[in-house]
């Protein structure tokens, strides 16, 4: 039978989510407190991965388990895991579901502190600089659509093609504290960090908004900023088609 598995986790100490030779990652702990609580091998598929230091609040993967799993898998399951992971929800799909695939949009959050905060610091970039919100909103704006991304995109990456679809962008201010919330139907290896990069450069005023455009166009990535740290960095949300996700379970 194959399931989805919704689940959250703190990317400090993982280096991503795809299981390595020589690294910890979040997909080695995973499967091995599934394996062990379901007494056979399981492999799990993640909606996308995600980098070392890289959080997510909803993660959704699929495995197949010989059992028919019930509403005290999470509770199990959650007992094995690392303080730094979660198992939120199950549910049972089809045997064709697949978590990668039939995903139809994810949404990402980038966390900002622009003042000293210890409590943060795993969690948000410090970023010194004062920033300008209506020009990093009028950039973010710039990047709405169906769009090639191929400037903000990790070289070298496996990929048929570089167009993705923005549904939404936008910078928000909350105190002491600013995040920038994106939705769009696929994202590129590197792409959120480097887009964040690029509208620091425009919030502080070293670069016009119209650098957007011109990056855009350029298809390069070397016409784009540098990527910002990791540690800001969020999975929010996987959304899937009613039909997909099937019977939740717990």
């Amino acid at each position: 039978m194959r399931y989805f598995l919704d689940i959250s986790y703190k990317g400090t100490s993982f280096h991503g989510w795809q299981r390595q030779p020589n690294a910890y990652t979040v997909q080695e702990a995973l499967e091995k407190a599934m394996s062990t609580l379901l007494q056979q091998e399981v492999q799990v598929t993640a909606s996308g991965r995600t980098d070392t230091g890289v959080h997510a609040r909803q993660q959704m993967v699929h495995f197949d388990a010989e059992q028919v799993l019930n509403e005290d898998f999470t509770y199990k399951l959650n007992h094995m895991l690392p303080e730094s992971i979660v198992a939120n929800h199950l549910y049972l799909v089809s045997d064709e579901a697949h978590s990668r695939f039939d995903a139809t949009s994810r949404s990402y959050e980038y966390h900002i502190h622009i003042s000293k905060d210890p409590f943060v610091n795993q969690q948000s970039y410090r970023v010194k600089p004062k920033l300008d919100m209506a020009k990093l909103n009028a950039a973010a704006a710039l990047l709405v659509g169906k769009q090639d991304f191929c400037s903000f995109s990790k070289v070298h990456t496996a990929v048929a093609h570089f167009e993705c679809d923005i549904k939404a962008a936008r910078w928000e201010q909350h105190g002491n504290k600013m995040v920038f919330y994106v939705t769009a139907n696929r994202f590129l290896r590197g792409m959120v960090r480097t887009l964040v990069g690029t509208m620091l450069e425009i919030g502080t005023g070293k670069q016009e908004v119209s650098w957007i455009k011109e990056i855009l166009e350029a298809k390069d990535r070397k016409a784009a900023g540098r990527a910002v740290d990791p540690e800001g960095l969020f999975l929010t949300q996987v959304v899937y088609p009613v039909s997909v996700l099937g019977t939740q379970i717990v």
